[in-house]
């Protein structure tokens, strides 16, 4: 038990200094131009959405030194389809990372639930089988004002940040040893 007098230990800043050669190493994507072919899959469903996340991740490859032909854009009927289209591209190692784009917007019955969870388990199952990076640009949103919300109106645009996502784990992978 403390005496009432006793102050509890501060910590000093001056005493946990590290050294440059305690440092552990820290490996991190950049934002440099990417090498090797990029491709987005995009579905047509929710086009009015899909293809404002489409220029968006086309905006994002092109500010970021990807040239228009090492780009390929692949439309799928819609965002349950991306998942079998990606794992093609991914497995014919011609593409350093692959941006998937999608709107899934709920609807009155369940479907909405199994079209979403399918195709973020399907784009995460492509990534993790080829060791390609897929990233997931599928929006899933309560309704078509929030969709074109993130689609570039309000918050942002999510094609475009998903495009960015893809230049930097391209960037990432071809750092890391071995």
């Amino acid at each position: 038990m403390k005496d009432e007098g006793e102050r509890p230990a501060v910590f000093q800043p001056s005493s946990f200094i590290l050294h440059p050669l305690d440092m552990p190493t820290i490996i991190e994507g950049d934002f440099a131009p990417p090498p090797g072919r990029f491709g987005l899959v995009a579905a047509r469903f929710n086009s009015l959405v899909v293809d404002q996340l489409v220029a968006g991740a086309l905006d994002a490859l092109k500010r970021h030194g990807v040239a228009d032909d090492a780009i390929d854009v692949v439309r799928v009927p819609g965002s349950f389809e991306i998942p079998i289209i990606a794992q093609q591209m991914a497995a014919s190692g011609q593409y350093a990372a692959l941006v998937c784009l999608g709107a899934v917007i709920r609807g009155d019955t369940d479907h909405y639930d199994h079209v979403a969870g399918q195709a973020t388990a399907g784009v995460a199952r492509v990534a993790l089988e080829t060791g390609v990076p897929a990233v997931l640009g599928v929006l899933t949103c309560d309704t078509l004002e929030q969709a074109l919300n993130r689609a570039g109106a309000k918050a942002g645009n999510k094609g475009f940040e998903a495009a960015l996502t893809a230049v930097e784990m391209v960037n990432l992978l071809r750092k890391l040893p071995g």
